[in-house]
């Protein structure tokens, strides 16, 4: 019996593949403490380039049918779900949800899950589509968090992005400091991160500040997900076995 194939779009954007692919490793060792290689989850990852652009406005149309075609393929290949972990695609996921047969996870709904209820004073690192979509605030706002207006520091986090997509990794580093130093100079206590490249960074934080990572959240669903489906084909062919 083969274990359920976990179908992973990703690319959006390129740096970002290689680290929620480990967090999802990660999360077969922390859900079901898989150790031998053949105890973790199959994956098929799909890394595909859209045309998405910082300096410029998104031609909707354009990356919507990109990342529509991207999810059928990895359908095609026996995907039982998908998990697409970037944050901006998630725009348009009713329209992509309803594109393909098999479920995809909804990485905003996974990372409101996951507010930490210590939380208070939030700050919402995103691109500005991400931002504009609204696909956070409503939520955070409906949980009775402050939101700190990310106008005021859109053009740092702008700027980072960048650095980080053109492998400037010293620079990147050390714009991430200076912007959670600001952040936490308005006593912000929570950072949610809404971007997938900000894990080119994301490792240090000061003390008092808790990083809140979308991605990291999805790789916990898409592992949970994964469990449950090998459960439910485990009771279909009446073959109780735990995972080893």
């Amino acid at each position: 019996m083969q274990p359920p194939l976990i179908g992973i779009l990703a690319g959006m954007g390129p740096r970002s593949t290689a680290p929620f692919v480990d967090m999802v490793v990660d999360e077969c060792q922390r859900q079901y403490g898989a150790r031998y290689d053949d105890e973790f989850a199959p994956m098929m990852i799909y890394s595909l380039p859209t045309p998405f652009y910082l300096d410029r406005p998104i031609d909707h149309g354009a990356l919507r049918a990109a990342i529509r075609a991207g999810l059928q393929k990895l359908e095609s290949v026996g995907a039982a779900f998908i998990a697409m972990p970037c944050n901006t695609a998630h725009i348009y996921h009713a329209d992509l949800a309803a594109a393909i047969r098999v479920p995809l996870l909804n990485m905003a709904d996974e990372a409101l899950r996951a507010l930490p209820t210590s939380a208070a004073r939030l700050a919402l690192l995103a691109t500005m589509p991400t931002v504009e979509a609204g696909i956070y605030q409503a939520a955070i706002e409906r949980a009775g968090l402050a939101l700190v207006a990310t106008g005021s520091y859109q053009a740092r986090v702008d700027r980072l992005i960048a650095a980080i997509k053109s492998a400037d990794r010293r620079a990147a580093e050390r714009m991430w400091r200076e912007l959670l130093a600001s952040l936490a100079a308005e006593r912000v206590d929570t950072v949610l991160l809404a971007c997938t490249d900000l894990n080119a960074v994301s490792a240090t934080a000061p003390a008092g500040v808790t990083i809140l990572d979308a991605t990291r959240c999805l790789a916990a669903a898409t592992v949970r997900e994964w469990l449950a489906l090998c459960h439910a084909v485990r009771h279909h062919h009446h073959q109780p076995q735990p995972l080893r």
